[in-house]
Parts: C-alpha cells; sequence; structure tokens
C-alpha cells in the first residue's frame, strides 16, 4: 500500500507541479488518495492541464502499457466521510525523463472506460439484480427498476445510503459506490404519508450503534437520536477508543454522505447498526531516490587528490541528468493552516530526518497537549515539554541526533514528560506558535518566547502545573551537553514531584473532607427525607381525618333534608284535629323525651298509624322512638299500625311515653 501511495504521491506532484510533500499529502489526504479527485481538487477542471515544468513530463498509459493499480485507503481525516471502501477506479500516469515538452490534454478529456457496478435490490421476497455503468446515476436505478415492477420511480425509496435528494442525479462514480451493494427497495403511498411517516420515526426515533473497535477487538454500544450528525458520533468514538477523529478509518457508513449528515438521513438501518472502525496508521510518503551513479572516495594524499581535482575538466554539466539530490524538507511547511497538520508534519519530517530513535512526539494542538498534562488531577499529571526546532541554527542537529537520541534523555522524556515539538523556521509558523502560547498560557510566555534568538535554538520550554497556576518552568537551550540537559529535566522533575507529593496529600485531605461531608450531607438528607415522610403521612392522616368526617356530615345533611322532606309528606297527608265534641274523640298526651307534653286529639277511629305520622311531623319517628303506653305498658310500636285508637283502648283520654331506642 505504500508504495502505491508513493507512486501516488509522485504522479500527483508531477500532474501539479507541487513540490511541498506535506502540502501534496494533504491534498491526496483529503479525497482518499483518488489522485483524479486531487488533481481536480487543486487545479480547476475548466483549466486543467498536467504541469510538464522540469526534466519530467507527465504521458497518459496507452493500452499496450502495463497498467499500475492504486487501491485506495479511505480514511476519515478530512471533512468528507464516503463510503469507507476501496475504489477500483484507476487513474493511471507514468513519468519519464528525457522527453519533447509539448502541451498535454487535460484530464477532463481522457476517454476512461466506465466501470459497471452491480446491484442487489431487495424488495418484498424478491431480489432484483441491476448492473449499470459508474457513469449512470440513482434515477437510472429506479428506472430500471421502474420498468422491471412497474412502478413509478418517484415512489421508490432506496435504503442503505444516503437518501438526500441533491444525489438523485450525481453520477455514481462521484459517490464512492463499492463495486456490488444490496440496497432495500421501499415504496411511498400515493399521498405520500409512507414518506412523511417513514422519515418522522427516523429523526425522532433512536438508533443503537454496534462499534467495533478493530484495533483491540472491543465492542461498544451506543444510542443516539435519529437528528444526531455523524461527526458527534465520530467525536464520541474518540473518547471511548482514544482514537482521533483524523485517524479513524469506519466501515459500514453508507456513501455519500458527510460529517454533518444526520443518522435518520444516512441510511443506515433503523433502529441498530453495526460498524467498525480502525486507527489509520500514518506512513512516511517520503520516498527515497537512488542515484544512478555511485562515487566512491578512496583514501590517497593531499597531492594525489589535488592534482585529481586540476586535471579534473570534464564537463560537469555530463553528471546533471544521472545524480538526484534530496532535497532537504522542512520540519512544518510555511503558512501552515492546521496546528495538528502541522504537529503531524513535524513528526514525520523529524523521524525521516533524524532517524526512529527520538521521544515520542504528541500529536495535536498545543492545547490538547496541556490538557494531556496539566489540567489532570495532582497523580496523573505530568510535565509539558515544548521542542522549539529552527534549520537555521548550527546546533540543531546535534542536539536532535545526540541528545534526544540519547538513551537515558528518552527514557527521562518517556516517562515524565508530554513531549511536543513545533518548527520555527519560518515566520508564518513562529507567529502562529506565539498565537497559541498566548491563547494557553498568557502573553508573558509567548513574549518570553519571542525573545529566543535563532542561535540559542533548538530549546526545551519545561511547563508544568503548581496548584492552580500553569506557567513556564525553566527554558533549555541548544548550547548544553547530554549531562546539562538530563540535570535540567532532573531539577524540573524533582521541583513537579515535590509539589506534586504537597498536592496529593492535600488532595487526600480534601477528599477525605468532601467524603465526610458528603456522608453528613446524606445522613443529613436521609434525616430530612424521614422528617418529609412522617409529616406526608400526617398531612395523608388529617386528609382521610377531614375526608371522613366531610363524608360523614354530608350523610348527616342529606339524611336529614331526606327526614325533612319525608315529614313534609306526612304531614300534607296528616287528617286535621278533631273537635273536642262527642264521645268519638280520643285525647292523646305525649310525654317527650326531655320532660316535655304535647296533647293532641284524634277519632277514636283513627288508626295507630295516624298516631305514628303525627310524632313524625314533631320529629319523633317511631324508627327512632319506642311509643309506650303507660297503663297496661306496652309498646305501642310493636302493634298493627292499622289498629284503632278505640280498639287499643286509648280513648277517651291517655298518656303515651316516648323512649329513644
Amino acid at each position: 500500500m505504500s508504495q502505491n501511495r508513493d507512486e501516488i504521491l509522485a504522479n500527483f506532484q508531477a500532474c501539479t507541479g507541487i513540490d511541498d510533500y506535506a502540502l501534496a499529502i494533504y491534498h491526496l489526504e483529503s479525497t482518499d488518495w483518488d489522485l483524479l479527485s486531487a488533481v481536480n481538487r487543486v487545479v480547476p477542471a475548466d483549466s486543467q492541464s498536467f504541469n510538464n515544468s522540469g526534466s519530467q513530463d507527465v504521458i497518459m498509459i496507452e493500452d499496450d502499457m502495463p497498467v499500475v493499480q492504486m487501491p485506495i485507503e479511505v480514511g476519515t481525516d478530512m471533512a468528507s466521510v464516503g463510503n469507507n471502501t476501496p475504489q477500483s477506479n484507476s487513474f493511471v500516469v507514468a513519468t519519464e525523463n528525457h522527453v519533447d515538452h509539448h502541451p498535454l490534454p487535460s484530464t477532463s478529456s481522457s476517454k476512461l472506460t466506465p466501470k459497471m457496478l452491480h446491484f442487489n435490490i431487495q424488495y418484498c421476497d424478491r431480489t432484483i439484480p441491476v448492473d449499470i455503468p459508474d457513469t449512470g446515476t440513482v434515477a437510472d436505478i429506479k428506472l430500471k427498476l421502474s420498468k422491471e415492477l412497474k412502478i413509478a420511480p418517484c415512489r421508490q425509496l432506496l435504503s442503505n445510503w444516503a437518501r438526500l435528494p441533491q444525489y438523485e442525479n450525481t453520477p455514481l462514480s462521484k459517490l464512492k459506490i463499492p463495486d456490488e451493494s444490496t440496497l432495500q427497495l421501499h415504496i411511498k403511498s400515493s399521498d405520500s404519508s409512507f414518506t412523511t411517516d417513514h422519515e418522522s420515526e427516523r429523526l425522532t426515533g433512536t438508533y443503537t450503534l454496534n462499534v467495533t473497535d478493530e484495533n483491540t477487538n472491543k465492542h461498544y454500544s451506543v444510542k443516539y437520536l435519529g437528528t444526531i450528525p455523524i461527526l458527534k458520533v465520530k467525536t464520541d468514538t474518540y473518547s471511548m477508543t482514544n482514537i482521533h477523529v483524523r485517524n479513524q478509518i469506519w466501515c459500514g457508513w453508507p456513501p455519500n454522505i458527510d460529517d454533518q449528515t444526520m443518522l435518520a438521513l444516512s441510511g443506515i438501518n433503523y433502529p441498530e447498526h453495526d460498524l467498525s472502525v480502525r486507527r489509520n496508521i500514518l506512513t512516511n510518503h517520503t520516498r527515497e531516490k537512488k542515484p544512478n551513479n555511485t562515487v566512491e572516495i578512496h583514501d590517497s594524499d593531499d597531492d594525489e587528490f589535488e592534482d585529481a581535482t586540476e586535471t579534473f575538466t570534464v564537463d560537469d554539466e555530463m553528471f546533471v541528468d544521472n545524480v538526484t539530490t534530496r532535497r532537504v524538507e522542512p520540519l512544518i511547511p510555511e503558512h501552515i493552516e492546521d496546528e495538528i497538520v502541522g504537529s503531524i508534519s513535524f513528526v514525520e519530517q523529524y523521524t525521516a530526518r533524524y532517524g526512529d530513535v527520538h521521544p515520542t512526539f504528541y500529536q495535536g494542538t498545543l492545547d490538547d497537549a496541556l490538557k494531556e498534562a496539566c489540567p489532570k488531577s495532582a497523580k496523573d499529571r505530568k510535565i509539558l515539554a515544548v521542542y522549539l526546532h529552527h534549520d537555521a541554527s548550527v546546533l540543531s542537529n546535534v542536539f536532535c541526533t545526540q541528545l534526544l537520541g540519547f538513551e537515558s534523555v528518552i527514557q527521562t522524556i518517556e516517562a515524565n514528560f508530554i513531549l511536543w515539538g513545533w518548527d520555527l523556521t519560518f515566520e508564518s509558523n513562529r507567529t502562529r506558535l506565539q498565537n497559541s502560547v498566548n491563547m494557553c498560557l498568557g502573553s508573558t510566555a509567548a513574549v518570553s518566547l519571542r525573545n529566543i534568538p535563532v542561535d540559542k535554538l533548538p530549546a526545551i520550554i519545561i511547563i508544568m502545573r503548581i496548584r492552580s497556576s500553569t506557567d513556564v518552568f525553566s527554558v533549555i537551550h541548544g548550547n548544553v551537553g547530554v549531562s546539562e540537559l538530563l540535570s535540567s529535566l532532573t531539577e524540573a522533575m524533582e521541583v513537579f514531584t515535590e509539589h506534586q507529593r504537597v498536592e496529593m496529600k492535600e488532595e487526600d485531605e480534601r477528599t477525605a473532607r468532601e467524603l465526610v461531608k458528603w456522608e453528613q450531607d446524606q445522613a443529613y438528607r436521609e434525616s430530612l427525607e424521614a422528617d418529609r415522610a412522617k409529616e406526608e403521612a400526617k398531612r395523608i392522616q388529617e386528609r382521610e381525618l377531614h375526608e371522613e368526617r366531610q363524608r360523614v356530615e354530608n350523610e348527616m345533611v342529606e339524611e336529614a333534608a331526606r327526614k325533612e322532606a319525608y315529614r313534609k309528606q306526612v304531614e300534607a297527608s296528616l287528617p286535621s284535629e278533631p273537635m273536642d265534641r262527642g264521645d268519638n274523640i280520643a285525647k292523646i298526651r305525649f310525654r317527650l323525651p326531655k320532660g316535655e307534653n304535647i296533647e293532641r286529639r284524634f277519632q277514636a277511629s283513627t288508626p295507630l298509624k295516624v298516631l305514628f305520622d303525627y310524632l313524625i311531623v314533631k320529629g319523633y319517628p317511631v324508627e327512632e322512638f319506642k311509643v309506650i303506653s303507660s297503663w297496661p305498658r306496652r309498646d305501642l310500636t310493636l302493634l298493627d299500625s292499622k289498629m284503632t285508637l278505640q280498639e287499643l283502648k286509648l280513648c277517651p283520654q291517655e298518656t303515651v311515653i316516648l323512649e329513644e331506642r
């Protein structure tokens, strides 16, 4: 893969004339190492022609020439997500030396044979195969399905890829479609209610994403709303797997999506979808070129060498075409816009120039490096060492090869420091670093950085967090030896360790106090909760008693109303009191429970029930009171109410007693 990338890199530089390796790699990474896309990105399509300057020309490979396949390893460093599937489209170019210089045709006019793509369309219990060239569109697929199924294209809904309207008429070659794909076909209802309900369900629903980390073989299950963008998933994956978004290589995302595509519109399976991610291991894309002629210098005395020099009159130009010189690339290109890209370029070029034997440099922004080292708890905290490089300094080569390559220095930095590097060779990069330092550490640190002269570079700035302040502790300049460098690092470690020990003790004491306070607060909360429970139980009991009293009172009121209504009814039917004349009159005296007496006359032929009705009218119903005759003593309420007063010998007069039951 690295060999193919080297060829792509060389072809891209030849096509575009970009000599800067880092800038060329940046454009290729942005297009997933698709040479044609990268060239179109740099050179506008309407004015695109390959650069023919220099001794190398770019020519198109004819059919009789060997074709070089260039598989593409898809990454997610840039904004475009793509299909995460290797493309088989090959844009083949070759370079030759000593060719005639002539204008070359634009790449947009090159006639490449279209590649056939195969789709398996699953509809109900059928699988419909569809073969279409990569120059076709999604609309062409729907047209073929329309002829097969007699279903209008406007009613067809294809899933398992992003269903965005703007891709309906986009050529499939630009959607990064694999050679063979399986899609699901759903049919919209005539009133489009299916689409509305379907999309509404996915937008408001919850997606379960099963993410597998291929590097560690760990599995994660996370849930997201359908409105969450894919970038949020990648950011959360970084926190779970420690694989930065720019280094994530995904498998399982549908094609023609980007980081801002919502899950509901991405075409993934609902409600559950499987994904896998792995780390993109960056390789050194610079190529080592071997010279055609090797010059060997044998031991000889100075006289012979001088004689050879004087008699060596061959024209130097005869060797120009045969000897290839390698230009020393800067650690960070000029006018770098992204601090992360600059950090990655620094590590790659540093390794290419000085070898693999060096401490590990942190790849990321200065702010990320500070967060990795300083804001943590005291026991997890480290010292941040910022290495500043300058190619104009005569000390750089010795410092990088002998000091930073020394085993004890490497072990010390690896165990106690977070090392972050930056190249100050270009003034634009120095300004960018000063802005970052000003934002992260303040203006004082930025001024001290600006005042470091070039002859004192390289330099290592020691930054540590003591108490709640993060400041520059010391600056180690490049004009030191290994022992002095180790002494300075050790001194910083001792100071840091002493403060770390004190802060760890304070943190432990603070943790213990917080634990006691938490326990006290917890006990108070539990007591308060118990009191609240008692108060609530008391309120419930009082409410129940009140409700019970209210119910009894209501029943009493209802009963009184019922009795009053019945009394009025009885009063209306009660015969009038007869005159005190004749022998057929019975005068009855009623002795009430409170000692009061009332009298009333009745006809002798009056039934006993009328007497009871009179008592009801007076408020003494027989259900509550007994009516007792004085002589003989008997309970009249137990007798037949149809018997007359005369039959009961209550004439001409009688006294009856009312007793409560």
